[in-house]
């Protein structure tokens, strides 16, 4: 078996390319009553199939993350790592907003200087 399987790989790789090139308006559908067939119908058939797959991928994604929030004991860092990655995202979109995250982030830099700083005096018996 392990001598053959290339063998009908190849075969039935053939046998979907010839489908392929040869059998090109066999697709048809029908929307609202109008059937719609031919190489025409075959590129909207398959332009529909592709947009369903990718609504299929993103509904894996969402449904993946809440399983990942409510079954994992990670939930809320992957909550954050979200809520890290919308703000880098919004970030690039909006880029004009970052000027009012200065402020923020220069307070966030002094005040975590300040607890650096600090020296803890021990008080003499």
């Amino acid at each position: 078996m392990k001598k053959i399987a290339p063998y009908l790989v190849l075969f039935l790789c053939a046998l979907l390319l010839w489908d392929l090139l040869f059998t090109v308006g066999d697709a048809g559908f029908h929307i609202d009553g109008e059937e719609f067939d031919g190489p025409l119908g075959a590129m909207f058939g398959v332009l529909l199939a592709g947009g369903g797959t990718l609504l299929g991928l993103l509904v894996t994604l969402v449904v993946g993350v809440v399983l990942a929030v409510v079954f994992a004991g990670v939930g809320v860092v992957i909550i954050g790592a979200l809520a890290v990655a919308g703000v880098a995202v919004a970030v690039a979109i909006v880029p004009f907003l970052v000027p009012l995250l200065l402020p923020l982030a220069l307070v966030w830099y002094l005040v975590s200087r300040a607890r650096r700083n600090r020296v803890v005096h021990k008080v003499a018996l």
